[in-house]
């Protein structure tokens, strides 16, 4: 059992990802020590900071996770075909032994492991040293993390809640700390069960993580808050979602929140290097030092910007995806991200090159805002006025010209649509297409006469599990 042994076991005996010097040194992997990183205040310090560590690891939440979505839907188009850098998920093709399909499913596993260690940690020995109030907050963290880390492989490796209403397969879920070699069978849980638990890690986060305090790359209770309008609104659970947005999303236009978030004046901001701004709900960032910054091959600058402006060329844009919607009018600002290099189109969005520290959104205001509009109109089965004025909010931020009125939907559908529609614009390149696709229960479009469109009803539709997984866990089943 080695090989899926050393990614579950490496987080406890590396200092949850903290202190990596540990590999120089290692403890035998059959006797891993209980609980020494809880002993200082210090220690425990840095093993919370580890936490977020793992999960922005480029093969995470750092990069791959949003490359996957993105080069799965329609707007982009693959220029250099090396498996590597995701042609396969490009082609729609991935099996389990795709390097991006393992790397996520164990980056993401050990970042939950990670949270599960740290928990155990924390109530065997790390809460005693640290106090009640920071031992809450630190259980808060743990529990964000890991979430948000279910609520990223939930979308890329399950089917859709619409789908036989959440009773297919979702994920393996663990909550136990994995220190030793050992047996790791469990089976899959229903979606219902995988979103239920995000769920409750995301309440927990909410209660225990302060609510006036915003440390740029670490969750809060209202970054929580906002997670859970993007999870309710995949659980089609849209009451919820106007519940939870209410508890940060002022009533009436310009909807700044009154926790401090809101639209930045300028969509160009939002994407000003190292932005941590009223926009910026959670962002995962990067420094120069050594492993705080994403590795070879996972960096969204890396695949999405042409070589003239320091990438790699990976992922241009496509001439029928989302830029050719007649809507998205050329003096829109946000077309500025759009260049022209080599008689194509790229995405520049994230424009610093090598080591590209560019900070990843991994969730804004202006997403929250979209998901409480499309919620609205959902469960009223109206034209709703207040989702019309949140749509113009984001629109008008980019494009002064164009402002929506009920007379331009004669349906509640064409107004989701329209909806769905701006969240594809605003959100291009920040790792949504596929899992709006997918929640949307559309077929992936065509992308070229070798790559047809795939139907819901597609085994391919949703990823296979890691190929590590099915092998060493004997209880997964595949998704079929």
């Amino acid at each position: 059992m080695r090989k899926y042994s050393i990614y579950i076991v490496a987080a406890a005996i590396t200092g949850l990802g903290a202190c990596q010097k540990n590999l120089l040194d290692p403890v035998p992997t059959t006797n891993v020590p209980d609980f020494s990183a809880f002993e200082t205040k210090e220690r425990i310090a840095g093993e919370s900071n580890g936490l977020y560590t793992v999960m922005k690891n480029g093969k995470f939440l750092g990069g791959k996770v949003i490359i996957a979505n993105e080069v799965r839907g329609e707007d982009f188009v693959n220029e250099l075909t090396n498996n590597v850098t995701l042609n396969a998920s490009w082609k729609m093709s991935t099996t389990g032994e795709a390097q991006e399909v393992k790397e996520i499913w164990s980056q993401g596993y050990m970042a939950i492991n990670n949270a599960n260690v740290f928990l155990a940690g924390m109530n065997a020995l790390g809460n005693k040293v640290v106090g009640d109030s920071i031992g809450k907050i630190y259980a808060g963290d743990a529990k964000f993390v890991r979430g948000l880390t279910y609520m990223a492989l939930a979308q890329l490796f399950t089917r859709p809640h619409w789908d036989a209403a959440g009773t297919k397969l979702g994920l393996v879920l663990r909550w136990e700390a994995i220190t030793k070699l050992g047996s790791y069978g469990r089976a899959r849980s229903t979606v219902n069960e995988t979103w239920a638990q995000i769920i409750r890690d995301l309440d927990s986060a909410e209660v225990l993580l302060p609510k006036n305090a915003k440390i740029t790359g670490k969750g809060n209770a209202y970054s929580a808050v906002a997670l859970k309008t993007r999870a309710y609104l995949y659980m089609e659970q849209y009451d919820k979602v106007i519940a939870e947005a209410g508890k940060i999303v002022s009533a009436t236009a310009p909807f700044n929140s009154p926790v401090g978030y809101k639209l930045e004046p300028s969509i160009a901001t939002v994407f000003t290097p190292k932005y941590g701004g009223p926009e910026a709900v959670l962002s995962m960032p990067f420094t120069q030092s050594p492993g705080d910054f994403p590795g070879t091959q996972t960096q969204l600058g890396y695949y999405f910007s042409p070589s003239s402006a320091g990438g790699n060329g990976e992922y241009s844009l496509s001439a029928t995806g989302i830029i050719a919607d007649a809507g998205w009018k050329a003096a829109d600002a946000r077309r500025t991200f759009i260049v022209t290099a080599a008689g194509k189109s790229w995405l520049l969005k994230y424009p610093q090159p090598s080591p590209y520290l560019d900070y990843i959104p991994v969730i804004r205001y202006a997403e929250v805002l979209l998901n409480l509009a499309e919620a609205k109109v959902r469960v009223a089965n109206a034209v709703d006025p207040t989702a019309i004025a949140i749509l113009n909010a984001v629109r008008n931020r980019s494009d002064a010209s164009t402002t929506f009125t009920a007379a331009d939907f004669g349906t509640p559908a064409i107004l989701i649509a329209a909806i769905q529609k701006e969240k594809h614009i605003e959100l291009l390149g920040e790792g949504f297409r596929a899992a709006e696709i997918i929640r949307q229960g559309i077929p992936f479009p065509l992308k070229s006469s070798t790559v047809p469109a795939v139907p819901p009803s597609v085994a391919g539709y949703i990823w296979p599990i890691s190929s590590d997984e099915l092998v060493y866990n004997k209880l997964c089943v595949d998704n079929l």
